[in-house]
Parts: structure tokens; C-alpha cells; sequence
């Protein structure tokens, strides 16, 4: 598991706008219930952000992560993956979700159709009037998100570009990963690992850089040395500086790909 119910995601400079923030619950194409948390800009100056979640789904520190988001002016929309197996109250959640049995059976209850129907229902929503209208999106994942947002890189999401922090490239139970299906992934992708997360070897990152440059895949895939797994987070103050990178990388990936 990644972050722990009161993590809270790191400031990193004064809002450059005010924000409007709201609970919402899509609709997925197959009638599932998608709980999201949306952040809107009052000065918009950057395409629309997915935010895919760590293996928890939607939760605080996400919610917090849409505001920081907004303020920069970044359209912003974090979606949950449980509706089909949990319901849409993920806020109710947290205890059940700690433990790592019951987090279990709803992690093998996920399937790749229903999580790609609440991505588009995440995306669809950022295109729309009530998401900001936004012409391009992009996504940004951590964790388990980190996964999912290399694989929004995919084509059939017509996404602008994807981010992932700490993202498992690699096979995983059987399920082909980043690596495998590279050749799908035609978004530019911006991938951030820490050189001292134990799941994710120096030689994995390795590979699915050449896995993306086999496929002519746009990338840029950064590791911080000494940088834990989870260690964008408020508390982790050893990783200050780290942190302060990623939002710099983030938001100038996000306004390179504006248009």
C-alpha cells in the first residue's frame, strides 16, 4: 500500500488562481458507479488532469492533490476504482481498506474493462462543460495509478500525454504491463521512480525505457536517488528537494502539453 489515510500530498508554491472544488459520482459506459473528487481553476492555463490513484482508490490525499492542481491552474479530476465491488462511498472506506485482506478482494475484483470504463468516464467528464471543457488531458497516477497512467498512454485514450510516480512497468499476476505493450502506448509518457523502492529494480525502469524507445514512444523517465517508494508526500521531509522536482517536472509536462 502506498499512502496512509491522513498523507497528505507536499505544497510546493502560492496558488496562481482561485478554485472551485465538489464530490461527484459518474457514471461509467457499462452503469457502474465511479466516485471522483473534481478541482476547477477560475483562471484555467493547462489541459485537464486525470489523477488515478494508489491501490487505496480515491481518498484524501488525492482530493487534496485536485486542489494543488487547480491552483496552478490545471483543471483537475481524481477518480476511485471500487464502485462496481465496494459501492461509490469510498469516504466510508478506510478502515475496511487498511486491511489488507478485504483491500485484496476488491484489488482481484478489478478487471481491465471496468477500469478502463471509469478512466473514459474520468476523461469524458475533463471534456466536458462541467470538467472545464478542457481540449486535452493528461494523466497523472501513482503507485497502482502510476501503472494505469503508463498504460492511459494507450491510443484508444486519446489522452496528450501520461505521468507516473512510482508505476510497476513490468508483467504483473499474468496481466501484460507498460513493458509488453509499449508498442500501444503512443502518448508521451514521463515517468518518476525512486532509486531506492525495492519493487521497482534500476534494471525494470531500465527495460521499459527501451521497451518505449523500441516503440518510438515521446519519454523521459527520472530516478531519485536514495528516493523511497511514496516518497512524494507532505511528511517525507528527507525528500524536500525530490518533491519539489516532481511538481516541476509535473507542471511543465502538464503546460507543454496544453495544446
Amino acid at each position: 500500500m502506498c499512502y496512509e489515510a491522513d498523507a497528505a500530498p507536499p505544497f510546493y508554491c502560492p496558488p496562481i488562481t482561485a478554485t472551485t472544488s465538489a464530490q461527484l459520482l459518474l457514471t461509467a459506459a457499462d452503469g457502474a458507479p465511479c466516485a471522483a473528487f473534481r478541482s476547477l481553476p477560475a483562471e484555467p492555463s493547462g489541459p485537464g488532469v486525470l489523477v488515478l490513484p494508489d491501490n487505496r482508490g480515491l481518498s484524501a490525499f488525492y482530493e487534496q492533490l485536485t486542489r494543488r492542481l487547480a491552483e496552478q491552474g490545471l483543471p483537475a479530476l481524481a477518480i476511485d476504482y471500487f464502485g462496481r465491488s465496494a459501492g461509490p462511498d469510498c469516504r466510508a472506506r478506510p478502515s475496511e481498506f487498511a486491511e489488507l485482506p478485504n483491500l485484496m478482494t476488491h484489488l482481484r475484483a478489478l478487471t481491465r474493462d471496468g477500469l478502463y470504463a471509469d478512466f473514459d468516464a474520468g476523461i469524458a467528464h475533463l471534456r466536458g462543460p462541467g470538467g472545464g471543457s478542457c481540449r486535452n488531458v493528461i494523466s497523472l497516477g501513482f503507485c497502482m495509478g502510476g501503472r494505469f497512467a503508463f498504460l492511459t498512454a494507450d491510443h484508444r485514450f486519446g489522452l496528450a500525454g501520461a505521468i507516473g510516480l512510482y508505476g510497476f512497468p513490468d508483467e504483473l499476476n499474468g496481466a501484460p504491463g507498460p513493458i509488453q505493450l509499449a508498442p500501444q502506448l503512443t502518448a508521451p509518457i514521463l515517468g518518476m521512480f525512486g532509486g531506492a523502492d525495492d519493487g521497482i529494480p534500476a534494471s525494470m525502469v531500465t527495460a521499459f525505457d527501451e521497451a518505449l524507445a523500441a516503440a518510438g514512444n515521446l519519454r523521459e523517465l527520472v530516478t531519485y536517488p536514495g528516493a523511497t517508494h511514496g516518497f512524494f508526500e507532505a511528511d517525507a521531509a528527507t525528500f524536500e528537494k525530490e518533491c519539489a522536482d516532481v511538481w516541476r517536472r509535473v507542471l511543465e509536462f502538464a503546460r507543454a502539453h496544453e495544446d
